[in-house]
């Protein structure tokens, strides 16, 4: 992917064009967009690698259209930005379907450093790198197409889902600490809050890939470690 494709959802003209003028200048191409219902739109046409999405927008709220975009059938990396240092605006926009959440005021690097860690793992690590399938039980993961399938049927996952479903999957049977996790997944040091990304992300991928996902069966808690991956499935 020689030149990533970014848009931009943004309602601040200063800030808009002080992060175009910066990730042009690290090689990406960057659109921007000041609503989100012309980003939507744009998003649909043209498919940008990465979505920055701002939570403030002048016709509505980044989370909607963050899961609107999901509802449509996109599942390029989003990353949110927001003035505000609120836990629960984090927790609802991973709950929307985003991948990760940047606050404001943050620097150039760090952005581009989690930019470069998303495209990497969306792209490079999955639809480019590797053509494996993984096998868990009636759990088929084709790392070539970012398709996961149980039982025949397709399940749709976003990219962090399928990431991490995908890390679990390499690591079956084996007992993963949230570290581990948030490190192998999300390419950085865990923290409070990526700890509690975690949690969302493990009760979305159970609503999604179990039969009952009040009594998991392949996706298990390990108490006082993390998670694991049941190598096989129980039968009643």
């Amino acid at each position: 992917m020689s030149q990533p494709q970014i848009l931009m959802i943004e309602d601040e003209p200063v800030v808009a064009r002080s992060l175009q003028a910066g990730l042009s200048r690290e090689g990406f191409v960057v659109t921007w967009k000041s609503s989100g219902a012309e980003g939507l739109e744009y998003a649909q046409k043209s498919s940008p690698h990465l979505v920055l999405l701002d939570i403030r927008l002048p016709d509505g709220s980044g989370f909607d259209f963050c899961r609107q975009m999901r509802q449509m059938g996109l599942h390029q990396p989003v990353i949110m930005l927001t003035a505000r240092y609120d836990e629960m605006d984090k927790v609802l926009g991973l709950e929307m379907g985003a991948d990760d959440y940047v606050t404001k005021p943050f620097g150039l690097r760090e952005l581009v450093s989690r930019i470069r860690a998303q495209l990497r793992r969306a792209y490079g690590d999955y639809a480019i790198a590797e053509s494996a399938t993984l096998m868990v039980a009636d759990l088929v993961l084709d790392l070539a197409s970012g398709q996961a399938r149980r039982g025949g049927q397709i399940i749709a996952l976003t990219p962090v889902e399928f990431r991490l479903l995908s890390y679990l999957a390499r690591h079956r049977g084996q007992a993963l600490t949230r570290t581990q996790i948030v490190e192998a997944v999300w390419g950085y040091a865990p923290d409070l809050e990526s700890e509690k990304a975690i949690k969302v992300h493990i009760r979305h991928l159970r609503e999604k890939i179990e039969n009952d996902p009040s009594h998991p069966e392949l996706l298990l808690t390990v108490p006082g470690i993390g998670y694991r991956l049941a190598s096989e499935v129980m039968k009643p």
